[in-house]
């Protein structure tokens, strides 16, 4: 014999929970940052200007991804009886 134990509306337990938890998320954040603030903001003042010059790199590689440089030197191929102007 299967029972069944639980409530009858159980997207309502679900939602509220994940709500709980979206909320205790955002408190914990606020207050690891605000607790910390010193603290980052003197890692940025010392790091912050070699992970700009690192990003940059990255930066082109990912931003310049799509131009098309597929060794063809950007032109179309025709056939020979393709007349063209």
């Amino acid at each position: 014999m299967a029972t069944d134990h639980r409530p009858n509306d159980a997207s309502t337990g679900s939602s509220r929970s994940r709500w709980v938890l979206i909320a205790f998320i955002a408190i914990a954040a606020y207050f690891l940052i605000a607790e910390h603030k010193a603290h980052l903001y003197g890692w940025l003042a010392s790091y912050g200007i070699w992970l700009l010059l690192l990003a940059c790199p990255l930066l082109h590689v990912f931003m310049h991804g799509g131009h098309g440089h597929g060794g063809d030197g950007g032109h179309q191929h025709h056939e020979k009886g393709d007349k063209r102007e």
